[in-house]
């Protein structure tokens, strides 16, 4: 691992584009690889095994490229294949998931409060986090809802508007999650409708977004290592494992610029 290799970052689709858009806000001199597998996309809805071996494919692209780090920036497949994925790297690049930079602003800002959590089918169904609360000890209340419409409805577009307002209201309305002090974005997409749902709270709720945090995580782990990049304004690379206008569209957007995606199918 050298401070001048790329840092890559990998999700099936454009939530992972809110990791990377925090990495490059936090570490503006790294270069960034990011693999969207836009071919399968969503992940939430996937066996485990199939998370894995597209986490596992991916991995090697980034690998081949030399990466430094393998941030895994996707729920979904952070429960589902960073073990793996660790275990299959070894020493060639340090590893990283979306969960555990949460963990740790529960333990330090959440004991003794009750906060909700909002992901995918695969996330929730996995009980990532509420295993690892019980792993650390934390005096966490956890209230935990699958929420598959919204990954559909932010790839589609749909938000800041009355159908988003209705969907959202409809899943945060829930029972379980009555008197939370913090509702936790389960998924990389969420951030992006971060507004919304701020908005059904007034304000009143945190929201804990594991994008901020996973950067923040990151910039401490590079620092420790003394793997991070000084040279300027790194470069940033996008490959895809399928052209769709909405990755496009939804990259422009994060990044403020025309990016040029790079097509790598993953299987052909």
């Amino acid at each position: 691992m050298m401070k001048k290799s790329p840092i890559g970052i990998f999700d099936s689709g454009t939530g992972g584009l809110t990791v990377a858009k925090a990495v490059k806000k936090e570490l503006p001199n790294e270069d960034i690889i990011y693999f969207g597998d836009t071919a399968h996309l969503p992940y939430g809805d996937k066996s485990a095994t199939t998370i894995q071996s597209y986490s596992i494919k991916i991995t090697n692209v980034l690998l081949e490229r030399g990466c430094k780090v393998i941030l895994i920036a996707c729920n979904s497949a952070s429960a589902a294949a960073y073990e793996l994925v660790k275990e299959y790297v070894g020493s060639k690049a340090l590893v990283l998931n979306v969960i555990d930079p949460v963990i740790e602003i529960l333990e330090n800002s959440y004991q003794t409060k009750k906060v909700g959590l909002i992901g995918t089918l695969q996330t929730v169904n996995s009980e990532v986090f509420p295993s690892k609360i019980k792993q650390k000890s934390l005096d966490v209340d956890l209230a935990s809802l699958a929420t598959p419409l919204l990954v559909p409805m932010i790839e589609e577009g749909f938000i800041h508007n009355s159908i988003s307002y209705e969907i959202i209201a409809q899943y945060l309305g829930d029972e379980r999650f009555k008197e939370i002090d913090g509702l936790i974005l389960g998924c990389t997409h969420y951030p992006i409708i971060k507004s919304d749902l701020d908005e059904h709270y007034q304000g009143t709720v945190r929201m804990i977004d594991s994008a901020e945090a996973v950067a923040h995580s990151l910039r401490n782990q590079l620092e420790k290592l003394n793997l991070l990049n000084e040279k300027e304004d790194g470069e940033d690379q996008f490959l895809v494992s399928d052209f769709t206008p909405a990755f496009q569209k939804a990259a422009n957007l994060f990044f403020n610029r025309e990016i040029t995606l790079e097509r790598y199918p993953l299987w052909e």
